[in-house]
């Protein structure tokens, strides 16, 4: 009896073994679960962040492109603002110079000789003035009533005109780009003749 006792008791001790060995098996296959599961979430974690920091790089990557495009265009528009403003002041320094030539080629007092001489000048003088409007250049059209916005008065006097009326242009007005460059300088009626 007393082995039997002791297989029972060996047999309760392996049984015990194999359950404590089931239950740390078990435990074991539990934590190892578990620390999967953290890993899957640890990784699930890591990847919501780089598709956020992806997300993020890409809107400023599409506002940096549009910055840059404004910049451009800014660039653009300045450097043309700075043509015109040199164009508009070449124009301005060779208004004089379509003074003379207009003077010159509408003098009636010329000999035959020089009128001769004046169709040359004329030639010129047209191609310089279609170079002049094919870069912007107007002019300031003078009709009727005195605009004081585009046109300067250098003396009124009576005539049969209603007053205010331009009679005469003495000097040309131009403008740039609707920029007006000089005034064109009138004669301006102030009434009828008495």
């Amino acid at each position: 009896m007393a082995n039997e006792e002791k297989g029972n008791d060996t047999n309760k001790k392996e049984q015990k073994l194999n359950e404590d060995n089931a239950n740390s098996n078990t435990e074991a296959k539990q934590q190892e679960n578990k620390a999967q599961g953290n890993g899957q979430q640890q990784q699930e974690n890591e990847l919501e962040k780089k598709d956020k920091e992806i997300a993020e790089l890409k809107d400023r990557l599409l506002r940096l492109a549009a910055e840059f495009d404004n910049y451009k265009k800014k660039i653009a528009s300045d450097v043309q603002s700075a043509k015109d403003v040199g164009k508009a002041e070449l124009i301005s320094k060779l208004l004089p110079v379509i003074d003379a030539f207009e003077i010159a080629l509408y003098s009636s007092s010329l000999s035959e000789q020089q009128k001769e001489v004046t169709k040359g000048f004329e030639l010129i003088f047209s191609e310089l003035y279609e170079t002049l409007k094919s870069e912007g250049m107007q002019e300031v059209e003078v009709k009727g009533k005195f605009d004081p916005y585009t046109q300067e008065v250098l003396l009124t006097k009576p005539s049969e005109k209603p007053e205010g009326s331009v009679i005469e242009v003495v000097r040309k007005g131009y403008a740039f780009k609707g920029i007006l460059l000089r005034p064109a300088s009138v004669i301006v009626s102030n009434g009828k003749k008495e």
